[in-house]
């Protein structure tokens, strides 16, 4: 799952957007870092990410990239999945435009970021200013975002190729995406991704 995945399960689940978002960019133990609401929020990213990884649908998609961009395969799918939220937003979430969803989580995270990483107050400007959580139902941005990625971290360089596994895939990825999502979706509006570390 990638950002607006993440915000998006964050909400259903009445979870920290914030610490849902700000999850990357804490390792280890968070305990008397943050707010505990933050802490729940930065613990609910973390099996939301390792339940995501362990899922059928999502181990079998892995398996359709080529041998030359396999081991990127993990992050391009991040990317991918929340493209498919983005397209079929509207689909998913009626009741809330997508740019309105946006606005929101913005208001709710823009005053959190001065204590936070560098890195990642970095990331919100972008994340923010460009429309990033909007622009995500558009093919084009996505192999925009692999790029910008593989040139930022050269050992990633191969993500830049993924997308054309993403192309050659592309519906075999939006069914895959369809048979788990709406679980997450059901899991988070049980409490059953926020429950207690």
């Amino acid at each position: 799952m990638n950002f607006l995945a993440h915000l998006h399960l964050a909400s259903l689940a009445n979870s920290s957007l914030f610490g849902n978002l700000l999850a990357d960019f804490v390792r280890g133990n968070p305990a008397g870092e943050y707010p505990e609401a933050v802490i729940a929020g930065i613990y609910m990213h973390r099996r939301v990410d390792a339940l995501t990884d362990s899922l059928p649908q999502v181990l079998a998609a892995k398996r359709r990239f080529r041998d030359e961009s396999r081991r990127v395969a993990p992050i391009t799918l991040d990317v991918v999945w929340d493209h498919f939220l983005a397209r079929h937003w509207q689909r998913i979430e009626p009741g809330i435009p997508l740019p309105v969803f946006s606005e929101q989580a913005q208001r709710q995270i823009v005053p959190l970021l001065p204590e936070t990483p560098e890195r990642f107050r970095n990331l919100n400007s972008y994340i923010w200013r460009e429309r990033w959580l909007e622009r995500y139902a558009e093919l084009p941005f996505i192999a925009e975002v692999l790029q910008s990625m593989a040139r930022r971290r050269p050992r990633l360089a191969a993500l830049a190729g993924s997308f054309s596994d993403v192309e050659e895939n592309y519906t075999y990825l939006e069914q895959a995406f369809w048979q788990f999502y709406p679980f997450l979706m059901t899991q988070a509006r049980q409490g059953a991704l926020s429950l207690p570390k």
